[in-house]
This record gives C-alpha cells, sequence and structure tokens, in this order.
C-alpha cells in the first residue's frame, strides 16, 4: 500500500531530476546559446558542456553561427525607362554577434530580407531594362554594401547576394524576343556575305596565282624552245661545216676531183628524173648529149662560188 510519506519522496525525487535535467546544457559546435538570468543578459554559452542555475538562469535565444542562406521573395521593381520587372534573389549572412543579433533587432533574418528588397529597387531604378541582365555583379555588390552597414549594429555580417531571376512582362519579352531573332538574323546575313566575299577573293587570288604560274610555264616553255631550236641550228651548221671541210679535204685528194664530178653528175640527173616525173612538159637541155660539159659546168659554177665566198 502506497503512503503518503512515500508519495512525497517520489515528488522530490521527481523534482531533482527536473532540476537536474534543467541544469545541463549541451551546446552544439557552430552553436551559440544566450542565457538570461531572472530576465536579464548573463552571458552566451559556446559549444560544449554547460550547468545552469535551476529555476533561476533559462535559454533566452539559440543562434547558429553558420552562414545562412536567406530567400529574398520577388518583388515588382521599376527600371530607368519604366519597364516593370520581377525580380528575386538569395541573399548570404552569419551571425558575429549573438548578443547584438538576440536584442539588438526583433528578427534580423526578416530586417534583412526586407532591406534587400528596398536597396534592389533603388539599384534597379537607376538601370535601363537592357542594363538589368548585364549588371548583375554590380547590384549585387550595391546590395551586399547597403545591407552590411545597415545590419552592422544586429551582429550580423552579410557576406553576398546573388540576383536569381530577372523577369520582364511578357509585352517586353515578345519584343525581346522579335530584337534578338532580328540581331541573329543580320549576324547570319553578314557572316554569309562575309563568306561569300571571302570566297570570291580567294577564287580571283586564286585565278590570278594560276595565271602567274601559267604564264610563267609559257613563259619557260618558250625560252626551252627557243634554246632548243638555237642547239638545233647550232648543230646543224656545225655538221654542215664539218661536212663541207671533209668535202674539201676529200676534193684536194687524189680522184677527189672526179669523184665530185661523179656526184655532181648523178644529182643532176636525179633532179632531172624527178622534173620529168612530176610536169607534164618536158625541158630538155640542148647540150645533154654532152654530159661532160655538164659536169665541167656544174663544177666551175661551185668552184667561183667558193672563190668569191673567200674573197668576201
Amino acid at each position: 500500500m502506497i503512503t503518503i510519506p512515500t508519495i512525497i519522496v517520489g515528488l522530490v525525487v521527481l523534482l531533482v531530476l527536473i532540476a537536474f535535467y534543467r541544469t545541463i546544457t549541451i551546446v552544439p559546435q557552430k552553436s551559440a546559446y544566450i542565457i538570461e538570468r531572472l530576465g536579464k543578459y548573463s552571458g552566451a554559452l559556446e559549444a560544449g558542456f554547460h550547468i545552469l542555475i535551476p529555476f533561476i538562469d533559462r535559454i533566452a535565444y539559440r543562434h547558429t553561427l553558420k552562414e545562412e542562406a536567406i530567400d529574398v521573395l520577388p518583388q515588382t521593381c521599376i527600371t530607368r525607362d519604366n519597364i516593370a520587372v520581377e525580380v528575386d534573389g538569395i541573399l548570404y549572412m552569419q551571425v558575429i554577434d549573438p548578443q547584438r543579433a538576440s536584442y539588438g533587432i526583433d528578427n534580423y533574418r526578416f530586417a534583412s530580407s526586407q532591406l534587400a528588397q528596398t536597396t534592389m529597387r533603388s539599384v534597379i531604378g537607376t538601370l535601363d531594362l537592357d542594363k538589368t541582365f548585364e549588371e548583375r555583379e554590380k547590384i549585387n555588390a550595391e546590395i551586399v554594401s547597403a545591407v552590411d552597414v545597415a545590419s552592422d549594429p544586429w551582429g550580423v555580417k552579410v557576406t553576398r547576394y546573388e540576383v536569381k531571376n530577372i523577369v520582364p512582362p511578357d509585352s517586353i519579352k515578345d519584343a525581346m524576343e522579335k530584337q534578338m531573332k532580328a540581331e541573329r538574323e543580320k549576324r547570319a546575313t553578314i557572316a554569309e556575305s562575309e563568306g561569300y566575299k571571302e570566297a570570291k577573293i580567294n577564287r580571283a587570288e586564286g585565278e590570278k596565282q594560276g595565271a602567274i604560274k601559267q604564264s610563267e610555264g609559257e613563259k619557260q616553255k618558250r625560252i626551252n624552245e627557243a634554246e632548243g631550236r638555237a642547239s638545233e641550228i647550232l648543230k646543224v651548221a656545225d655538221a654542215t661545216a664539218e661536212g663541207l671541210q671533209k668535202i674539201a679535204a676529200s676534193i684536194t685528194m687524189d680522184g677527189g676531183k672526179n669523184a665530185v664530178n661523179l656526184r655532181i653528175a648523178e644529182q643532176y640527173l636525179s633532179e632531172f628524173g624527178k622534173l620529168a616525173k612530176e610536169n607534164n612538159t618536158m625541158i630538155i637541155p640542148t647540150n645533154l648529149s654532152d654530159l661532160a660539159g655538164i659536169v665541167a659546168a656544174t663544177r666551175l659554177i661551185a668552184e667561183d662560188k667558193k672563190t668569191k665566198g673567200a674573197d668576201g
């Protein structure tokens, strides 16, 4: 049977366990707990094992010291050329001083997000629509600078800001798409004309080089032909001179004149025979019967020409 003293002892043990549980506190790594003693700031607990005073100390705030990513909700901003665009982003920040983050402002996350939105509207208002897509780095830097300065009393450090989306109205998107299409067609036309121009230049250059090479080839061919003809003439002249020298040497030998006379007579009769075959009309010399006279006359003519050539 449970008696009253037993119930009292059980309650006392239960109270001791509850007090012991409330006394022991373990703070995780990269975290900080703000302790209030009787409602007043007492200190900040860092990572590790801690013991609190039961019913006097309490954990008022729990902060993470890691870098946090805060989603900045989309909002409508007006550009300098009066175009409404919807812009959103992500704000990265970190608690540096847990005490100021607890008592410097009620909710530093919400305050930093709102400050980033107002700064974004101001920055977008100084840019034209086309520049908003090109000046993202400038937008990010100005928002980080403004929010970091404002959040310094809150014990928070803003590390960076990133613009996620810049969404213009549908009508503006259609106009931009048409403009981009026109620009692409323009670049394609320019590229095609440049290619055609380069092709014509290359063809003309090729034809020019071909004509030069062909003319050089023709020139060399003619030079070679002229040199060949000159060499041929020289060789024929040398052969003729050598033949004449041999004939002259043969004439001075014994029986040479008779051999020459015989040769002249043979050639005369041969040529005369050709005339008889090729022409219907026959020309007969008056002294055909005197073959020795023909030969002698021919030889005299030859010697006379030779003498004139030597005198000349």
